[in-house]
């Protein structure tokens, strides 16, 4: 399948959509979530806060900019599988493919702890959070032809999604992922204990 060309004025409005929410994060950053305005914003990506509104909702969508690209390539990773791949396995690929780069990046760290010591932010990603794993639940449910609500499609929607967090810190993380997606694809059994010298 060919993908249409993005036009002049898509890629314009993609580049101000950008430039805001690099400014944002800057700002963010470097002067704490409220201490900063979208005035503050505006000013620093030379825009007006109409266009600020334009493009974001509000001051915790500009943090989180990347929301919605985020959601759809998660649920793409499973409706849009080769032929053949399991589900758990697509999303393994979708994992190993997207966290690694997210993670290495120089703000990643920065971002992180925003977020976290900013009680708005924190809420947001829950509601955010929550939402992924409706859309994914619901995408694996799909693909299996059950109710949306599955306990299981749910289940492992919210494992999936865990399994960053879970990874972070690790001293390799990408065997920190594979580990838990092979828990995940064949279940769990006790560790063994280490040999009593």
């Amino acid at each position: 399948m060919t993908v249409p060309p993005v036009s002049r004025r898509d890629r314009k409005k993609a580049a101000t959509r950008q430039a805001i929410a690099d400014a944002a994060l800057q700002l963010f950053l470097e002067h704490g979530y409220d201490q900063v305005g979208i005035r503050d914003i505006a000013d620093a990506a030379d825009v007006s806060t109409a266009t600020v509104f334009k493009h974001f909702s509000g001051k915790e969508a500009l943090v989180f900019d990347q929301d919605q690209d985020r959601e759809s390539e998660l649920i793409a990773a499973v409706r849009e599988r080769p032929c053949g791949q399991s589900i758990l396995d697509a999303l393994r690929q979708h994992v190993l493919d997207t966290w690694p780069s997210i993670e290495a990046h120089p703000q990643a760290a920065a971002f992180t702890n925003l977020v976290e010591s900013t009680p708005v932010l924190r809420a947001y990603a829950e509601r955010m959070w929550t939402r992924y794993t409706d859309s994914l639940g619901a995408a694996i449910a799909d693909e299996v032809g059950v109710d949306h609500d599955d306990l299981a499609c749910m289940a492992l929607a919210r494992f999936v999604l865990d399994i960053p967090a879970l990874a972070r810190g690790r001293q390799d993380r990408r065997a920190a992922v594979e580990a838990i997606f092979d828990i995940l694809t064949r279940g769990w059994e006790p560790p063994s204990k280490p040999p009593v010298p």
